[in-house]
């Protein structure tokens, strides 16, 4: 099984109004966000599912932003936001995709569609979960 980093994908159904704590769900996530399949990364910079879109060993901001809009636990989404505030490299913006090892390799210096997400996901935590953000 692949997991694109692009949206929709397995790992969005919960996004797309599915149970988060459906069985089948939790194991496909957990298998998804493994490197078990051949497009998730781990290195020095961060973890995360890429794409072909963007090669070996690129991590997508949009996955992450996923992987934390779809989780319940604190300390997953704190990592994650931890990796996207690495990843935008004071550059206040989200990547297209970013380097596991280098945040200063990455492309495309504005990604909307990131953007957009990443928004998105602090007006979802404000919600679920002040205390991560405030």
């Amino acid at each position: 099984m692949m997991n694109d980093a692009n949206y929709p994908s397995p790992l969005s159904t919960p996004f797309l109004g599915y149970n988060t704590h459906n069985a089948l769900y939790q194991r496909t996530r957990a298998f998804l966000l493994s490197d078990r399949t051949p497009w998730f990364f781990s290195g020095k910079a961060g973890k995360g599912i890429g794409s072909p879109h963007t090669g070996k060993n690129m991590i997508w901001p949009l996955a992450l932003i996923m992987q934390a809009l779809t989780s319940h636990d604190d300390s997953e989404i704190t990592e994650v936001l931890e990796t996207l505030k690495r990843s935008a490299h004071n550059m206040c913006f989200m990547h297209e995709a970013f380097n596991m090892d280098n945040v200063t390799d990455f492309t495309r210096p504005w990604f909307t569609w990131a953007n957009s997400f990443f928004g998105l996901l602090i007006t979802d935590l404000a919600d679920r979960k002040p205390h991560l953000i405030f």
